[in-house]
């Protein structure tokens, strides 16, 4: 097929060759009256894949000097390349957008105006940022219109990696837990204690709080500032035996691990949605998340909390997702605002 280059497209003129080209693959925007208008991305994967040669002025274009027109538009219009060919090659028909999202893809079989699209597709650089708020907005924009964010990343190799992008909504079936009266747990610079047998058992019991040592009852600093602040537990100093106040415990937290009161807003959040949450450490996450008795279940989540406006580095992005894949659970990130947020990524082959 012959094609003429025209600015930021190319035109078939022939109405018969326009047609094939459209019917074997949907390329470009067919024209009234006949002829079709190709996107640079979509003439240079012609071009690549000989099915079309370009002309400008009666003069043939190189690929080379197609893919610099093309990279003179900016847009990254490499990285949005890779993508584009390597769906195209999956067998998808792609659709080029303008705009926040860089492509609509159809399910295979699908035809543009008959079928709706099936994924919403952003192509990034594994240099790019993570930049959680934005994507969230692009998810909600896609779960509005029943479509599913695609991240396409591009590495330094040129491989493309895809990644499902989705707000999350996880749950438990913890219910509040009923102590008959206050436990006496004492503070231990990072950590709290309960040395009564009894009481040990019964807050245990109560909500999976805590990890039962021998006889006594170890609470980490976030179920001993949730335990505190909810009327449950009395705190003293195990040194001095002096009461502790939630203000000065909070303090005292903040000065051992400064994202403290971060992380608590988040075990708030996941304890009120009846999840059972335990460190993360082992795993490099905040928390692991139960939906039921963690001696029964597996943890079902990883937790990593964010503060409102995150923005990180998609290689520390990738190794959470492959961590937690490895280790069959689900990877969630919970941006703390107003209000917690969980977002769910997850590794995938369109």
């Amino acid at each position: 097929m012959a094609g003429e280059l025209r600015e930021d497209r190319v035109s078939v003129d022939d109405p018969a060759e326009a047609s094939t080209l459209y019917n074997r693959g949907y390329f470009g925007a067919p024209r009234s009256g006949g002829g079709l208008d190709l996107s640079l991305l979509e003439a240079v994967y012609l071009v690549e894949a000989d099915r079309l040669t370009v002309r400008r002025n009666g003069r043939p274009v190189s690929l080379g000097a197609l893919f610099r027109a093309a990279g003179a538009e900016g847009g990254a219009f490499e990285i949005r390349y890779l993508v584009y060919r390597d769906l195209r090659q999956r067998g998808y028909v792609v659709e080029p957008q303008e705009g926040p999202v860089d492509f609509h893809v159809l399910p295979r079989g699908g035809a543009p105006r008959k079928t709706p699209s099936k994924y919403w597709v952003r192509a990034l650089s594994e240099r790019a940022v993570f930049d959680l708020a934005e994507l969230l907005q692009r998810a909600e924009e896609a779960a509005s219109v029943r479509k599913a964010l695609l991240l396409g990343l591009v590495d330094e190799e040129s491989d493309v990696t895809y990644y499902a992008f989705r707000e999350a909504a996880p749950r438990g079936h913890r219910s509040s837990p009923v102590v008959p009266e206050k436990v006496l747990a004492y503070f231990q610079g990072d950590r709290a204690v309960v040395l009564d047998e009894e009481q040990a058992r019964r807050l245990h019991e109560a909500g999976y709080y805590g990890k039962i040592v021998g006889r006594r009852l170890q609470l980490s600093l976030l179920e001993t500032a949730f335990l505190l602040q909810a009327g449950l537990i009395e705190v003293r100093n195990a040194d001095t035996d002096r009461p502790i106040r939630l203000p000065r415990l909070l303090r005292e937290a903040k000065a051992v691990q400064p994202d403290f009161a971060l992380r608590l807003r988040a075990y708030e959040d996941l304890t009120a949605r009846g999840v059972i949450s335990k460190t993360g450490f082992k795993y490099g996450a905040h928390f692991r998340a139960y939906e039921g008795d963690p001696e029964v279940h597996h943890a079902k989540y990883l937790v990593h909390v964010v503060p409102k406006g995150h923005r990180g580095a998609w290689p520390e992005i990738s190794r959470a997702v492959r961590l937690a894949h490895g280790v069959k659970k689900q990877i969630l990130f919970g941006e703390v605002g107003d209000e917690v947020r969980y977002v769910k990524l997850e590794r995938v082959r369109p």
